[in-house]
């Protein structure tokens, strides 16, 4: 029987280097990593972006196997959490306030944990699933504070993920409603909305995936290559939605590989 793709969702991974706060609330903190030392220029700081469909039964834990497996590659790597649905201040504005804070605030908390540790260039945002979304939002609202952005299975349009009500209404609990009833917050948060993204972007997405349709990562970029924006889009024949956060799977190799194209040529 083949692995249960979700079992990286419970795998236990070694314990971050230190768990630094960005904000008041306990969900604005970030587990931090050291990266392992490596020949060559210094890499940029990795802050992972967790999915789980912005709802408060997913938090940063998931994300430890991935984030130990970038640090021992040389990254330092920051695992961000926020506000999410179902917890006092989440979905809108919150946890985009939460993602805009923590983007804004946690290179300098980096440096402050390991002063010996230099940062390549400004940060590369890595979201997976809704994570994904909120890094493709985080880059194009605010594009001087980020390098670029790899998204893995993005939420990258959110009105056809309401209409396609994606894990039973995730996105009217997000934003509070559907886009007739709240349409300048669909405006506002929508990927789709800040068409053409300006910050260098790769977007890896599995063909076999279940939970979030390749064809919406498909529309992003299809919108932003119509504006003129280049994103990258690597789709993945074999590949679901979990294998992409799994440093164990098929997939792992291209999602590192994408990883390192955003920031060799810098």
């Amino acid at each position: 029987m083949a692995a249960d793709p979700r079992a990286v969702l419970t795998r236990p991974a070694p314990p971050p280097d230190v768990t630094v706060a960005y904000g008041g609330h306990p969900d604005q903190i970030a587990d931090l990593r050291r990266p392992a030392p490596r020949p060559g220029p210094p890499r940029p700081l990795v802050i992972v972006i967790h999915g789980g469909f912005w709802r408060s039964e997913y938090d940063r834990s998931h994300t430890g196997p991935l984030a130990a497996d970038l640090a021992a590659r040389g990254y330092p790597v920051a695992q961000l959490e926020y506000r999410r649905t179902g917890t006092p201040g989440g979905g809108w504005p919150g946890t985009f306030d939460d993602v805009h804070a923590g983007v804004a605030t946690l290179p300098e908390l980096v440096t402050a944990a390991f002063p010996d540790v230099a940062a390549g260039g400004p940060p590369i945002l890595l979201g997976h699933s809704a994570g994904g979304q909120l890094a493709l939002h985080a880059a194009a609202t605010e594009p001087s504070r980020v390098g670029g952005v790899l998204a893995l299975a993005p939420v990258a349009d959110l009105v056809e993920a309401y209409r396609l009500d994606l894990d039973g209404g995730a996105v009217a609990a997000l934003l509070g409603g559907g886009p007739a009833e709240v349409p300048d917050r669909y405006a506002a948060a929508d990927p789709q909305s800040w068409v053409p993204m300006r910050t260098r972007t790769v977007i890896v997405h599995g063909v076999r995936d279940e939970q979030v349709p390749i064809r919406l990562s498909q529309a992003y970029v299809a919108a932003n290559r119509a504006a003129g924006a280049e994103p990258t889009l690597i789709e993945l024949p074999e590949c679901e939605h979990f294998g992409l956060i799994d440093p164990t799977s098929i997939a792992w190799p291209t999602v590192t590989g994408a990883l390192k194209s955003l920031h060799n040529d810098h």
